[in-house]
């Protein structure tokens, strides 16, 4: 029992021996040795400020110029139907008839009394010049006259609303009555469009707002139109910004002579900034993970260090980084995913231009 602290003791003392015999003969050779051999082969850009135009990108709607949804305003039947599906028509043209052969009568009834009131009238006004009777009677006749006529015009405007005429010129919509259907106050008979041009509605961050102006240029695309490109220009800027959202609702205009575009198409709508200097870097040095967004930045030790970043637009292949950065940083642009916060690197990008990478100065 008293020896085995002894043993023990004579094992640490050959393993320290051990060890010191080893760093003797070259231990800081080894670990330089170890760390080139462990050193990640990267590309890396210097940052610098260079002119660059914002473009915004947003999803949008498709809405027309003029849109109405063409209803019935009383309960009668169709007696004519003066449209197709598809049709163009011009403001005014008349498209439903209505059967209105009571309201015919009524109206004829109308008119004759009023004719007869004015009858009336005028011939009280000759007895009052008389003197033949009282100038009340003569008031009450006015009165019976203005009823009369009254009534006639309550007449010519139901038969009015039995024709449904197209309040601007447009495109309609698929019919959906025919003649002899009975309608009723809000049947849809058809919808009439006008898309000679039309408008696109989309979101734009309220970061943004001082960027927008009135008559900016505008592109979009449509999956409906593969390779078609559609310009127009900033109509409207909401007078809002919505709280959920922290967007300003932009309402483009867009020529539409040849009617491609159609409401309720989704558009991918893009809106060129004015110029500005921004730090511009390759989208695969930036990293995203969930929604952090961070790159990885060369230190004078070629060592590298995690810095989050806020990116801003992209246009092919390249994005302004509008937060994070400043001009003379040196990020790293290939080699990003076997990096770690203090990972040593071999900037490959200096390696092309004879520039010999350090990775050790072989002193420990």
């Amino acid at each position: 029992m008293s020896r085995r602290p002894a043993v023990r003791l004579g094992s640490i003392a050959l393993l320290m021996l051990a060890l010191s015999a080893c760093n003797g003969r070259g231990g800081p050779n080894v670990g330089s040795a170890r760390a080139a051999a462990e050193a990640v082969p990267v590309t890396t850009l210097t940052l610098v400020e260079e002119p660059w135009n914002d473009v915004l990108s947003a999803l949008g709607t498709v809405t027309a110029h003029e849109s109405v949804t063409m209803t019935a305003k009383v309960s009668e039947v169709v007696q004519q139907v003066h449209f197709d599906s598809g049709d163009e028509v011009a403001a005014g043209a008349t498209l439903i008839t209505l059967s209105g052969n009571q309201q015919h009568a009524a109206l004829q009834a109308a008119e004759a009394e009023a004719a007869d009131a004015e009858r009336q009238y005028n011939r009280g006004m000759e007895l009052v010049r008389q003197q033949l009777i009282a100038r009340a009677t003569l008031d009450t006749q006015r009165a019976t006259l203005d009823a009369a006529r009254a009534r006639v015009a309550q007449m010519r405007a139901d038969i009015g609303d039995r024709s449904i005429r197209a309040p601007f010129a447009g495109t309609l919509g698929i019919r959906q009555v025919s003649p002899g259907a009975l309608v009723t106050p809000g049947t849809v008979i058809a919808t009439l469009d006008d898309i000679s041009r039309v408008y696109v509605d989309f979101p734009v961050p309220e970061a943004r707002l001082s960027n927008l102006q009135r008559d900016e240029r505008l592109t979009a695309t449509s999956v409906a139109w593969p390779g078609r490109e559609f310009e127009g220009k900033v109509e409207t800027i909401d007078a809002r910004i919505d709280p959920d959202t922290r967007a300003v609702t932009v309402r483009g205009m867009f020529p539409n002579p040849g009617r491609e575009l159609r409401p309720g198409m989704l558009m991918q709508v893009r809106l060129q900034l004015p110029q500005r200097q921004a730090l511009v870097l390759p989208e695969i040095a930036v990293v995203q993970v969930g929604s952090d967004s961070f790159v990885w930045r060369a230190r004078d030790d070629n060592t590298v260090e995690r810095v989050d970043v806020r990116p801003g637009s992209r246009v092919s292949g390249r994005v302004a980084v509008d937060d994070g950065l400043r001009a003379g940083d040196r990020i790293v642009v290939d080699g990003t995913s076997k990096l770690r916060a203090g990972t040593l690197i071999v900037d490959e990008s200096a390696a092309a231009k004879g520039v010999p990478p350090a990775v050790g100065d072989g002193q420990g």
